[in-house]
């Protein structure tokens, strides 16, 4: 049974944001050469909203903020996409189906999918990127019916880049989503029948009316930036822009301030702001 919500999002039964859940990892998918993705059994149902993050713990090493990428609807099990990029995410790609790890949370705000209903809900990701947006497009998934669609659009460097390769095919049976995928590159020898630039060319295949419909962006940096410029042109309007702001996220509650963007916290106020939010901050994109 999902445990109820504070305003916050967080369960009630959260009073210690120290305690750590233990969790077996009963599958690992090896999704590109730098990200897998961890399938977690927790001890207890790990309930949260989809965009909010949790802090994973490997013991003896130390622990990391990641965003679960499984939908918010399933709480007996979790899954987290993590890109190799240092020293904890290192040991992160060494671990084996029944090691245990810890987890912390959740945290952190959430994507407002009350308001989504009834509309037409476009989604752009890159890289690692794609892992906050799987949760949410899953979640979506769960209830396609209530939108009115559901464009997910997402870009990688290579083919072999590509991550949830085998789940493609099972998204686009859905008759009101359209996922549609582009990579930067394709290396001689590869094979790919699908677009070739960077993510935010997709933007041109979109023929939904923008007006009061949201967009939801994750990825690199440089990403995020310019297809948060092209939705604006394209009409969407910075209230309705929805960004993850998760890179400079670390203990997870506001304690170390790596995560400050202006006058808010990205672990506290956000990851998930409104481009409206925070449009004023110095150096959002760094």
């Amino acid at each position: 049974m999902a445990a109820p919500f504070e305003n916050n999002g967080n369960p009630v039964w959260l009073q210690n944001p120290y305690a750590v859940i233990p969790a077996v990892i009963y599958d690992v998918v090896e999704e590109s050469p730098l990200i897998r993705t961890l399938r977690l059994k927790p001890e207890r149902p790990m309930v949260f909203r989809t965009g909010q993050f949790i802090e994973l713990t490997i013991p003896g090493i130390g622990e990391g903020p990641f965003t679960p990428s499984s939908s918010h609807f399933v709480s007996q099990e979790l899954d987290v996409t993590i890109m190799k990029t240092g020293f904890v995410t290192e040991y992160v790609h060494r671990a084996r189906v029944g090691e245990i790890v810890g987890l912390r949370g959740p945290f952190g705000s959430h994507y407002p999918i009350e308001k989504f209903v009834g509309k037409d809900v476009v989604i752009l990701g890159g890289g690692c990127g794609l892992a906050p947006l799987r949760s949410l497009f899953l979640t979506l998934l769960h209830e396609a019916e209530k939108y009115r669609s559901i464009t997910f659009l997402a870009g990688a460097k290579s083919p072999k880049d590509c991550i949830y390769k085998d789940e493609v095919s099972g998204w686009r049976k859905y008759p009101n989503v359209q996922f549609k995928r582009a990579v930067d590159v394709v290396p001689e020898g590869e094979k790919w029948d699908e677009d070739v630039g960077v993510a935010t060319i997709l933007l041109k295949k979109l023929k939904i009316d923008p007006a009061d419909n949201p967009a939801i962006v994750c990825g690199p940096p440089i990403m995020m930036k310019y297809g948060t410029f092209d939705l604006l042109k394209y009409g969407f309007k910075e209230e309705n822009l929805f960004l993850s702001m998760e890179k400079k996220m670390y203990c997870g509650f506001g304690q170390c301030r790596h995560c400050v963007i202006g006058k808010y916290y990205a672990c506290k106020d956000g990851p998930v702001f409104t481009y409206a939010q925070i449009k004023d901050e110095e150096d959002i994109w760094e």
